[in-house]
């Protein structure tokens, strides 16, 4: 991939998903994914794929976010990404809004230092990568306690397992932000019938399609509102 090419391809995606980025953050994106490309010729990062589904599959896909997010210029709470993988979403956020304070969460070691890699190539400050797993009714990765506001994942797991495992660290008044496919109302009816104590309560979800293939997503939003 060049770095036009790359550029080319986030702009049409960009436009096609009305997401506005200045330059600079397209030019940090454009960066990280030609070091995916590189890492993932020696360690398994992503599945192969074309270019422009590599694109949208990780990096636009976890820009849907940023419809939900708080906007540039309000007070920033930070996010904190479980199973990051090699990044997504978390880092790609990060990536394109530098101001937004990230703590990433994955227990591979390789991968952990592809993340650490990719934070000192760029240049991003206020983001932290934990190597460890969250496990359920614990607050404890990596040493540390964590109680963070907005917690998000790709591809942890479904839709009741992951807000057991955020219980612990995510304080009242909270939210997390699960990112489903097209069967993100079966996982709900599952959650309502497993937990019908949750804490948790269902704030929105916001339907999008993805910008070159027309795949469905839906960015499921949770509230915590105490037991």
């Amino acid at each position: 991939m060049t770095d036009t090419q790359g550029k080319d391809i986030l702009e049409e995606g960009l436009a096609a998903m009305s997401i506005p980025l200045d330059s600079q953050a397209q030019a940090r994106l454009v960066r990280y994914c030609g070091e995916l490309l590189r890492w993932s010729a020696k360690i398994n990062l992503v599945a192969k794929a074309e270019l422009r589904e590599i694109w949208e599959t990780h990096f636009l896909d976890s820009l849907t976010l940023l419809r939900v997010l708080p906007p540039p210029g309000s007070p920033q709470p930070p996010l904190l990404d479980i199973g990051t993988g090699a990044g997504f979403p978390g880092l790609a956020l990060k990536a394109a809004r530098p101001e937004l304070p990230v703590i990433l969460v994955e227990p591979r070691l390789k991968r952990v230092s592809f993340l650490r890699h990719v934070i000192r190539t760029l240049g991003l400050k206020d983001i932290e990568v934990l190597c460890g797993h969250l496990e359920k009714n614990s607050a404890q990765v990596d040493g540390q306690i964590l109680s963070v506001s907005i917690i998000t994942s790709r591809a942890f797991t479904n839709i009741g397992e992951f807000l057991l495992h955020t219980g612990a660290v995510n304080p009242v008044g909270g939210q997390v932000i699960c990112m489903k496919g097209p069967r993100a109302e079966e996982e709900l009816a599952a959650w309502r019938l497993a937990q019908p104590d949750s804490p948790y309560r269902l704030q929105e979800i916001v339907a999008l399609t993805l910008p070159f293939s027309g795949k469905i997503r839906n960015l499921v939003i949770f509230n915590k509102e105490g037991a």
